[in-house]
Order: structure tokens, then C-alpha cells, then sequence
């Protein structure tokens, strides 16, 4: 199923399932109130029993009357977040950055915070007075769907709600300045997501999918999902030993080459740029960059 938080004619109408061209309110089918992600997760198997009685005889909205909010707008806890993922994104970053050279070895790991996350078409308000180097990282990432620790990668796929698109944008100044990449990465609205979630019975496990990126149209970024240097088991299998995971968990899983900082001169996001990411069969989204002197 996708699942999305939308909005109809200006009016919240809450998570949503999107079929072809309905949206069936959850809301609505259920006649229950389902307020928040969190929620939706804890009780999914519940719920997707009642949509699957009721979608057929619960009138649906045109999805061209439907705008898509973030599909979690508050997450639970920071996003766990991957860099240096694929090989040719690290290759590209060597001696441009100020830590963490050559290619890892195991996972990096790094928390990102996210007041809320941007929707799939919201705009980036950039403060110019804080950062003149914001770049952009177009990332699959995937949301836990159950309490879980010391997971095997064979049981991996068995704890993955779905997944969605994700951007990480990212201040290069403040990573350099601090040399690490919490602050960079953590400024307010510097994630975007969308435009709805994909449950994982959806995707062929592990997902093999193209991910792309394109600035005013141009091709910036591609690449394949599972070109990850660490596959998605095992980054599950690692992160989880020690470690607990729980419902509404985000783990996003690195971005192929092509950011702005790989190019020389940079090339960073500008006032007025339209950044648009999207993974096959995954939707995109498309964020407008407004800079504020």
C-alpha cells in the first residue's frame, strides 16, 4: 500500500491509502481517528485488516484534489542516518572533507534531528547568515514497524515498515567548521520527505530500484538502491546490536554521487533552484529553494 498524509481542498484529511488515481481517507474507512504516524505503525496489522473490509465500499477522493503533507512530520526520535554508503559518493569526497576519509570499512553512522520534516513539495528556507553551502542527498530510506534488537540480516526485511523518499540536505560550511556532521546536518527543515510512504510487502526485498536527483532539471545524481556499500540487512544487523529500535524509526541509507560538494567548483543550492528527488515507483518530491539574506 501507499500511505499518505494529505490534504483535500486545503482541509487535513490524515493518512490516506493511494490507489491509481483515489485516495481512500483511513479515517473515514475505520471511523476512528488515527492522529499520528506513530500510531498508524503500532497498530498497522489492525488497521490494514479493516482498510482491506472496507476500501471497496468507502467513497474515494480524486487523487488530482489531494496535496501530500510529510508522511511523518514529527518523527519519533533523530534520524539514524549512513554516510559515505556508495562507493562512487565516497570516491567523490575524498579530500573535500574534513573527517572520515577513504572508503569506511563498517558503517558511519550519524544522528539527524528533525523538528519536522519538510514536505514533498514545501519550500527549503535557507538562512544565508548561517550557511552559504547547503547541499543536496536524495536517500531511500526505510521506517521500522516493531520493538527490535540484535536483529539477524536474515530477519531484517521482517522489521521494515516501508520506505519512502527521502532528501538530506546538508550545510558543508557547518559540517567543515565543526568538523562533524550533526549541526550541518540538523538545521531546521533540512530534511524532506514524500510523497507518501510504501509499505514493504510492496518492494521486492531488497529494493533494487534507480534513485535519482535533478537540480532546475538537471541530472545530478543516479544510481541504484542496492549499490549500497553496506546492504540494508546489514546495516539493520549493526545498528540494532546493543542498540533498540522502535516503531517509527527512520533509518536513511546513504546517497549516490553527484552532490554539490563533488563538483569542483561546488555546486550548491541557490535561491530559486527547484531540487527534485525520486526513486522508481517511490513517487518524488520537489522542494523550492527560497535563500534568506
Amino acid at each position: 500500500m501507499k500511505i499518505g498524509n494529505c490534504l483535500h481542498k486545503d482541509e487535513k484529511i490524515g493518512y490516506c491509502i493511494i490507489e491509481s488515481e483515489c485516495v481512500y481517507p483511513i479515517n473515514t474507512m475505520l471511523g476512528i481517528e488515527v492522529d499520528s504516524f506513530h500510531e498508524l505503525v503500532e497498530n498497522w496489522d489492525d488497521i490494514r485488516s479493516e482498510i482491506l473490509k472496507k476500501r471497496d465500499s468507502t467513497k474515494s477522493i480524486a487523487a488530482g484534489e489531494v496535496s501530500f503533507l510529510a508522511p511523518i512530520p514529527k518523527p519519533v526520535r533523530n534520524l539514524i542516518c549512513v554516510g559515505k554508503n556508495y562507493l562512487e559518493h565516497a570516491k567523490e569526497l575524498e579530500g573535500k572533507t574534513a573527517n572520515l576519509a577513504g572508503i569506511p570499512q563498517d558503517p558511519i553512522y550519524f544522528s539527524k534531528m528533525a523538528h519536522r520534516i519538510l514536505g514533498p513539495t514545501e519550500a527549503l528556507f535557507i538562512d544565508a547568515s548561517i550557511t552559504t553551502a547547503v547541499d543536496y542527498e536524495v536517500e531511500l530510506g526505510l521506517i521500522i514497524k516493531k520493538e527490535c534488537k540484535d536483529v539477524l540480516a536474515e530477519e531484517a526485511k521482517d522489521v521494515i515498515f516501508g520506505y519512502a523518499v527521502f532528501n538530506d540536505y546538508s550545510a558543508r560550511d557547518l559540517q567543515t567548521k565543526h568538523i562533524q556532521w550533526h549541526k550541518g546536518k540538523s538545521l531546521d527543515n533540512f530534511t524532506a520527505m514524500g510523497p507518501y510512504i510504501v509499505t514493504a510487502d510492496e518492494i521486492p526485498f531488497p529494493p533494487s530500484l534507480e534513485i535519482t536527483c535533478k537540480i532546475n532539471g538537471e541530472l545530478r545524481q543516479t544510481g541504484l538502491t542496492d549499490q549500497l556499500i553496506f546492504s540494508i540487512e546489514k546495516l539493520i544487523e549493526d545498528f540494532s546490536r546493543g542498540t533498540t529500535l522502535i516503531p517509527g524509526d527512520i533509518m536513511i541509507t546513504g546517497t549516490p554521487a553527484g552532490v554539490g560538494m563533488g563538483f569542483d567548483p561546488p555546486k550548491y543550492l541557490e535561491d530559486t533552484d527547484l531540487v527534485e528527488c525520486e526513486i522508481e515507483g517511490m513517487g518524488r518530491i520537489c522542494n523550492g529553494v527560497v535563500m534568506k539574506n
